[in-house]
């Protein structure tokens, strides 16, 4: 029996950094990867860029806007589902 520990991972990682004048640019992701017998599944996406300036570091997060709007009109819609099943009940089947 295979642990979950071997069906789903997450890893950090960066590329290598970028330098244009006095900046250096790296880009940062992270990885989630599902292993099955036959195949499996990775979703990388990106998390951070970090800036280096004068000695000083910063790291700036990067925001999925994309996936909040998913994540938000997938809750409108179970809500939504919810509250017209709860209607149906109410009503006997009809609405």
């Amino acid at each position: 029996m295979r642990s979950v520990m071997d069906v789903f991972g997450v890893r950090e990682a960066s590329a290598g950094p970028v330098m244009v004048h006095d900046v250096t640019v790296t880009p940062q992701s992270r990885a989630l990867m599902l292993r099955l017998p036959k195949g499996g599944l990775v979703w990388n996406r990106p998390t951070a860029v970090l800036v280096e300036q004068d000695g000083q570091a910063r790291r700036i997060p990067i925001i999925d806007v994309t996936r909040i709007l998913q994540v938000g009109l997938l809750a409108v819609a179970v809500l939504a589902g919810a509250r017209l099943l709860r209607l149906r009940r109410r009503t006997g089947g009809a609405a």
